[in-house]
């Protein structure tokens, strides 16, 4: 879609040529959010695109790129339309710095398109989807890993089985100078990638940092990764830059803690693993019973649980295996 009028976002405008930067409420029935937006409206026509940081608390690289980007996009550059929003949950970012909602307990990544009706998070999820996703011609949600979270950077993306959307998803992913590239086979679930790709918008995840850190170079790589696709879907007249040599992956499995204890990882973010491997040790503090983890499947751990207290259910490690040459058949 080639959209050249005024860029509306509930009470906030932008007229072609404009650049506004505000908050709006979201009624969330047992409290008003305020979400930060900026809107770039650019002098020349050309695609939506939406960005958002700060769905979990904790993942601080993607809302700093994010807010250096809002900064940095003027409109006499911008193709079209763009609409970041730097911190999408303030209340998991500014009261939490978790995955999920401390207003309910509710991890938003797992609850999109959201219910207008439902509780305070899938509220949330519901009027982000109604005000700002619908309306996108494409989306990029920026995530890291969390304050007890080792990460290795990678780029996640669904399957839909539409040969367009999923050519031109695949095509935003290669833009961002992330070499992995991490396939869902269906865009099944309630993550905001996959609810965006269920409605026909191609939507990547993008995964940066670890450890809640506050890393500048991290974010400065993350707006050149942001430049590039913005690039790429023709937004901006960046100098079109060659794609990263991407590995495709697809996730093997995950691994859950079985007991409540102090967690002994024997693993790095980006360790290959082997089948039946031990990952590490969940040790009962009360009797010293040690609880041993293994590997259910072999690939590479491209993140994992790095805070010492875990409970029954708690992630220890994702992994992946290398993508079949041709995972969209």
């Amino acid at each position: 879609m080639t959209t050249h009028g005024p860029l509306l976002v509930g009470t906030l405008s932008a007229e072609p040529g404009g650049k506004t930067r505000g908050t709006l409420p979201a009624d969330l029935g047992t409290l008003t959010a305020d979400i930060p937006l900026t809107l770039v409206n650019g002098t020349h026509p050309g695609p939506r695109v939406l960005i958002t940081a700060g769905v979990h608390g904790g993942e601080f690289s993607g809302i700093d790129a994010a807010t250096r980007l809002a900064a940095l996009l003027e409109p006499d550059e911008v193709h079209g339309q763009v609409v970041i929003c730097p911190v999408a949950n303030p209340p998991a970012v500014y009261q939490g710095r978790l995955g999920v909602s401390p207003v309910d307990g509710v991890n938003i990544n797992r609850v999109f398109p959201g219910d207008p009706e439902g509780g305070p998070t899938e509220r949330l999820a519901a009027w982000l989807f109604s005000h700002l996703v619908d309306g996108a011609d494409a989306y990029v949600d920026l995530h890291s890993g969390g304050i007890d979270e080792v990460l290795k950077n990678f780029v996640g993306y669904r399957l839909t089985g539409d040969p367009d959307l999923d050519a031109k998803t695949a095509d935003m992913a290669g833009a961002l100078g992330i070499e992995d590239v991490i396939l869902g086979m269906n865009a099944d679930g309630g993550n905001s990638h996959a609810a965006a790709a269920r409605r026909g918008v191609p939507a990547i995840l993008v995964e940066t940092g670890q450890l809640g850190e506050r890393d500048t170079d991290t974010a400065r790589r993350l707006v050149d990764g942001l430049y590039g696709v913005l690039g790429r879907l023709g937004v901006l007249e960046t100098k079109p830059q060659d794609d990263t040599a991407v590995r495709a992956w697809v996730w093997a499995a995950g691994v859950v803690s079985e007991a409540t204890g102090l967690w002994y990882p024997e693993f790095g973010a980006g360790d290959d693993v082997t089948e039946g491997q031990l990952l590490g040790r969940v040790i009962d503090p009360v009797d010293g019973t040690e609880h041993k983890v293994h590997a259910p499947a072999a690939g590479r751990v491209f993140y994992g649980m790095r805070g010492l207290t875990v409970a029954p259910g708690a992630e220890l490690a994702a992994i992946a295996a290398p993508a079949p040459r041709d995972p969209g058949h």
